[in-house]
């Protein structure tokens, strides 16, 4: 997998990236964040408000998956 785009966001939000990927059968998954947390920067999924007005993920990545595309995207923010 890949990162397609990167934007980066200027201002005081914790929010310093929006980002895409693409995986390796073509397929595009837009709207990963990456976070500026106590412990540094992290990998946000996307996801979305439910009824209860809490946020689920809707791509569920597994571990070592979201770990290696974590360090991807942090690298490619530090460029």
């Amino acid at each position: 997998m890949k990162i397609v785009r990167m934007n980066k966001i200027q201002g005081g939000g914790k929010t310093v990236a929006f980002f895409d990927i693409q995986t390796d059968d073509d397929i595009v998954i837009k709207g990963f964040r990456l976070v500026n947390g106590a412990n540094g920067l992290f990998l946000s999924a996307p996801n979305e408000k439910g009824k209860d007005g809490k946020f689920y993920e809707t791509v569920i990545l597994p571990k070592e998956m979201k770990k290696e595309l974590e360090k991807k995207a942090v690298d490619e923010y530090n460029r």
